[in-house]
């Protein structure tokens, strides 16, 4: 399989992602944060990425961080395909107040999709 992250696995609706704010349930591995809600009318998982304002106030910091929570996430979905049969809306909200280290967000992405998965 791919490991691509392509259009159809990019959440975009406000709707879904207001959803997964409001009653998502929400697993922590800091310094990345997973808000989750399962969908049965989504033909694949969708993720998105946030990184607040208020702790990053430049731009190019915020879209680097999110850059690199999508690389750790593409790499690590296959777990998420093969292990589930429901499909989710995932939502990585990043929690740290300094740039972190790339090997540091891949680690923590990959235990939080275990921990969805249990």
């Amino acid at each position: 399989m791919p490991q691509t992250f392509g259009k159809k696995q990019k959440l975009k609706s406000k709707k879904l992602i207001a959803q997964v704010f409001t009653e998502g349930k929400a697993v922590t591995k800091f310094p990345v944060k997973l808000l989750y809600i399962p969908v049965e009318t989504l033909d694949n998982h969708q993720a998105t990425f946030a990184v607040p304002k208020k702790n990053f106030k430049s731009a190019v910091d915020r879209n680097r961080i999110k850059r690199q929570l999508r690389e750790a996430y593409r790499l690590q979905k296959e777990q998420l395909i093969t292990g589930s049969t429901i499909k989710f809306a995932l939502l990585f909200l990043y929690l740290g107040k300094d740039k972190p280290n790339y090997a540091h967000l891949e680690k923590s992405v990959d235990i939080l999709i275990k921990k969805i998965l249990k």
